[in-house]
């Protein structure tokens, strides 16, 4: 098991860099109607969006709960999440810097909770998964978004992205996913898919890959183009290596 507090000053130096590029990747921003709509927020609901990033996911629910808190171990990623809402001229935002294990909030204190991108982060995403269920309230609900692999394609999926970007532990397989929402005690589950597509040389160009590790990546995608292997479709278009990540959405009921 990785050291915590090392992992965690990993994760604050890549999304530190990272802060401006993730946040105008246009693959971000699709699928959000999809996370509303599952999520069923509505005017009432008091939101916890964990590990928050630039606020991409904040603000969009901002526009239609009650009121939104946004947590990120990164102060950048916090920065652009304030400069996002003030652009947007919400009020009814807050942002906090802090870890998400535990999270620094009162038991059952939100309605909605939910997290995107983040798991393959984590070294333990049960136990953050436990953390968000304890500050949801009975009857909230729960929510997570993040890439799941089939079994046979995470390995190469995780070689791929340890080097794309050092703070990835591990990208669950959709058995390990399934496993950890039974553990959690989430009830009517419900799950959703989509992918987010992208071009090779402009994800990298918003990546901070160790020296010399961008032109490993490049031989990965050449090497993996119409075989698959690591997950994510890649292909050519024209000149350009595209590929699509297949993302899980998994929502689940806090049961009262």
């Amino acid at each position: 098991m990785q050291d915590t507090t090392k992992h965690n000053q990993t994760i604050v130096e890549q999304f530190s860099q990272q802060a401006i590029p993730f946040s105008e990747l246009p693959g971000h921003s699709q699928s959000m109607q999809m996370l509303i709509e599952l999520s069923g927020v509505s005017a009432s609901d008091d939101v916890l969006d964990v590990a928050c990033g630039p606020g991409l996911v904040a603000c969009e629910f901002a526009l239609h709960a009650r009121y939104v808190t946004g947590i990120d171990i990164t102060p950048q990623m916090i920065e652009q999440a304030k400069e996002r809402q003030k652009d947007k001229q919400l009020s009814n935002l807050s942002w906090q810097v802090g870890d998400v294990f535990p999270l620094p909030f009162p038991d059952a204190y939100f309605s909605v909770v939910l997290t995107r991108y983040s798991f393959h982060h984590f070294l333990n995403p049960a136990a953050v998964l436990a953390e968000m269920l304890r500050v949801c309230k009975p009857g909230g609900k729960v929510m997570v978004i993040d890439v799941v692999q089939p079994p046979e394609k995470a390995e190469a999926y995780d070689q791929l992205e340890k080097l794309r970007d050092p703070s990835h532990v591990h990208a669950l397989t959709s058995s390990e996913m399934a496993a950890i929402v039974l553990e959690s005690g989430l009830s009517n589950v419900k799950t959703a898919r989509y992918k987010v597509d992208g071009e090779l040389e402009k994800q990298l160009s918003a990546s901070f890959p160790n020296p010399g590790d961008a032109d490993k990546i490049r031989e990965m995608f050449r090497t993996d183009l119409e075989l698959d292997r690591m997950g994510i479709n890649v292909h050519r278009h024209g000149n350009e290596i595209h590929f699509a990540v297949p993302i899980l959405i998994t929502v689940g009921e806090k049961l009262a």
